[in-house]
């Protein structure tokens, strides 16, 4: 057991805050059972004109790809990189036990995404040791425990601890003090600091602003005036002040799926096609999380990339993929007459609850019902032999027609 004074553990408690985040995670995953691409250009994505990178290794990254670059682009840029089609499924796997081993440390842990989380380890450090040794402890379980690598940034505030994080990857620890957090950040460029997009930074570049410095010394006042409500955030970055708590998030904010066409379409047929294609993703997913919706949402992205959503909240919370197509069918006949062809579709479960909580109180149709009984049984099947073993009848005759 760690022996720690009072004045210690308050002194060790000023830098409570990490951000953990693993190295490219599906490549990484993908390399367990392929140790053989170890050290050579690997990218995660399905290998298609119109796919987009999902992960790719740092050897690829030298070649400058990057997450979300067209796979074209891809792999104009590195032509011997190994190309390796995601297994969504074996990633959640792999996260929830990373988020296992995340809250066996503290229960104060803030997922962000599949591979990465915020965490307070404030109340672990008179068990486990100074938050260094913390995020030591967490670097090895990750390794031996699930073969990937993690980053780890520690610092006195959420916004400082991402910033660690990324200047130590890969696989590094990086611990800035309170003392040093002002004196660090205003080495960095002005769009390291969150809020400081692309645009924004034009904006302040226009102003001479272009290091964390030249922000936090320009008055407030003149932030106010050129970014509005913007201006106050980035300001209170640069003097490193993020009073945000880590914040507990046990239950996904919503599951759902899309796909991008290898060719534009206005073919409506294959648009309803798609759309029970994803119903049927969703609801798997939404039942292997013990969760229900009672939100679903359209998502249409066009030809020339503009993109809308529609959404409906249901009477009752849903995870049947029939009664999830329905209501997708729902919005997408409420568009009306397409002005364009569509690229992009997609449906998104939202506002979940965890069905062992919630009645699944569904309408006097018994067809509802039975749709449901079937869809279990037929999760059951696919658990054993397989995700593709079982699909609706009107999907097994037809290409997949997307990427």
């Amino acid at each position: 057991m760690n022996q720690h004074t009072e004045a210690g553990l308050r002194e060790l408690r000023r830098t409570p805050i990490m951000h953990v985040d693993m190295d490219a995670f599906f490549v990484l995953v993908e390399l367990r059972t392929r140790p053989e691409l170890r050290g050579k250009p690997v990218i995660v994505g399905y290998p298609a004109d119109r796919s987009v990178v999902l992960s790719a290794s740092y050897e690829a990254r030298k070649f400058g790809v990057k997450s979300a670059m067209p796979m074209v682009i891809a792999a104009r840029m590195c032509p011997k990189a190994v190309i390796i089609e995601p297994r969504h499924k074996l990633y959640y796997e792999v996260s929830a036990q990373l988020m296992g081993i995340f809250e066996s440390v503290t229960e104060l842990v803030e997922p962000l995404s599949v591979d990465e989380a915020f965490l307070d380890v404030g109340g672990a450090i008179r068990r486990l040791g100074p938050p260094r040794d913390i995020g030591e402890l967490i670097r090895r379980r990750v390794a031996a425990e699930l073969g990937i690598t993690a980053s780890v940034g520690i610092a006195a505030s959420k916004f400082v601890a991402k910033i660690a994080s990324t200047r130590c990857k890969p696989d590094g620890l990086l611990l800035i003090g309170p003392e040093e957090t002002v004196p660090y950040l205003h080495t960095l460029p002005v769009g390291a600091l969150w809020g400081v997009g692309e645009k924004t930074a034009g904006v302040l570049a226009r102003m001479g602003i272009r290091t964390v410095a030249d922000l936090a010394a320009t008055p407030l006042h003149t932030l106010k005036r050129s970014l509005g409500a913007t201006g106050e955030h980035v300001y209170r970055l640069s003097w490193g002040i993020d009073p945000r708590p880590v914040t507990p998030v046990r239950l996904e904010k919503s599951i759902g799926a899309e796909e991008t066409f290898a060719v534009d379409t206005a073919d409506n047929a294959l648009l309803h096609r798609e759309l029970l294609r994803l119903s049927h993703r969703t609801s798997e997913r939404l039942r292997s999380s013990g969760m229900v919706a009672r939100t679903v949402a359209l998502k249409l992205r066009y030809a020339d990339f503009s993109t809308i959503t529609r959404s409906r909240t249901v009477h009752t919370p849903v995870d049947s993929t029939q009664l999830i197509y329905a209501v997708a069918l729902q919005l997408l006949e409420s568009l009306g007459e397409r002005s364009m062809s569509v690229r992009l579709v997609g449906v998104r479960a939202e506002q979940l609850e965890e069905a062992s909580q919630t009645s699944l109180q569904l309408s006097l149709d018994r067809r509802d019902d039975n749709w449901r009984a079937a869809e279990l049984a037929l999760d059951k099947v696919s658990r054993k032999f397989g995700n593709k073993s079982v699909l609706p009848a009107r999907l097994l005759d037809s290409g997949k027609g997307s990427a």
